[in-house]
């Protein structure tokens, strides 16, 4: 029995796309690269894999291609120039970018005959291939499956459904938490050290407020009616912490960040979310009455 691996070929060599190849290598596949600075394959090229001279080759050498570029613009500049190639081959493009660029690049790809699915790594490039990695995919699902024996390997495939659009919802939406999270931790540096206190002292501090957030929303969780299922019935309970309350402490920060000289931008965001949930009536209830005021409208 012939138990050979297929080959697999990858377009895009940062850190992100040089973990994929070492993963899929070290799983036994046979990996086609390429890239637009040639020198970034030289070490994989080394650990095994192989070079293409063109994306035309490159997309030619595996009937599975992957995509690690900066985002969908970077997908078209490079294979806008290997067209002809393209016809039968899935295309997995794990370049974020917003869905509706995402269903737009679907449409694009099949236009040409390849098939397409959508992967949002939710995952740094130094654990990629661990157990703690995970990439949210979406698709046509058959061709998903028939691909994720290989996509396994880069981590556990999470897939949503056949909107292509979705796995760049669910990654952004996610990045929308992370992102902000960063923020306020430096912000929250810049006020303390402001006045004199150095950030090696305070930072660790920021970061176990972080952890300590989380846990408390994990308790939530498991003490009460989900988080989710609250916010899709409308329902806030304000008995811990009302809008109201957290109002405040949002305009306290405000004003020792003008007082301290520390930019203005996060804190005067946060705060204006606070006021605007308090001026719609919701200053006796949750925190969570913010989701009414972010929220599409009907």
């Amino acid at each position: 029995m012939n138990t050979a691996k297929s080959s697999v070929t990858l377009i895009g060599l940062g850190p992100m796309g040089q973990a994929m190849v070492h993963t899929l290598l070290a799983a036994g596949y046979p990996v086609t690269v390429w890239n637009r600075t040639a020198s970034r394959a030289e070490p994989l090229v080394a650990a095994g894999a192989r070079l293409a001279s063109s994306p035309t080759e490159a997309v030619a050498s595996s009937d599975l291609v992957i995509l690690s570029l900066t985002d969908y613009q970077a997908m078209y500049d490079i294979l806008s120039t290997a067209e002809s190639a393209l016809g039968g081959r899935t295309i997995v493009n794990l370049s974020s970018d917003s869905p509706g660029a995402t269903r737009e690049a679907a449409a694009w790809a099949d236009g040409h005959g390849a098939h397409f699915i959508a992967g949002g790594v939710m995952t740094p490039a130094r654990t990629v291939g661990t157990e703690s990695a995970y990439v949210f995919y979406s698709g046509p699902e058959s061709v998903f499956e028939a691909n994720a024996p290989v996509l396994r390997h880069i981590g556990e495939p999470r897939f949503l459904g056949a909107d292509v659009g979705l796995a760049q919802l669910y990654y952004l939406a996610h990045m929308d938490v992370f992102l902000t999270t960063l923020a306020s931790v430096v912000h929250a540096t810049a006020l303390v050290t402001a006045s004199g206190v150095d950030a090696a002292e305070f930072a660790p501090e920021a970061i176990r407020m972080v952890l300590e957030t989380g846990q408390m929303l994990a308790a939530k969780a498991e003490t009460s009616m989900h988080l989710g299922e609250n916010l899709d019935a409308g329902h806030h309970p304000g008995e811990q912490a009302t809008a109201a309350m957290m109002g405040a402490t949002a305009d306290h920060i405000v004003s020792a960040t003008k007082a301290s000289g520390v930019d203005l931008a996060l804190p005067e965001a946060v705060k204006s979310l606070y006021d605007r949930t308090i001026a719609a009536g919701h200053g006796k209830d949750s925190w969570t009455a913010m989701y009414e005021i972010m929220k599409r409208r009907p």
